[in-house]
């Protein structure tokens, strides 16, 4: 039973791992937009909308680094 649990867990880290670095592509290519970089321009900082796809990627990654690589 053990071992079902932990490779479940190693697939579950690797989709989060995939799912995080998909995140941050998504922003990144929306942080390129006109639209975003208007706001940039006009704001100086970054839209809502790019900044939640790169906190979200990022949590998405580490937390699928930590499953996949935890014993």
């Amino acid at each position: 039973m053990a071992k079902k649990l932990n490779s479940t867990t190693k697939v579950v880290g690797i989709v989060l791992l995939v799912v995080g670095i998909g995140l941050v592509f998504w922003g990144y290519q929306m942080s390129g937009a006109l639209g975003s970089q208007l706001t940039k321009t006009l704001t100086g900082s970054m839209p809502e909308a790019v900044m939640y796809r790169y906190i979200g990627g990022a949590a998405c990654f580490f937390a699928g680094l930590f499953l996949t690589l935890k014993r």
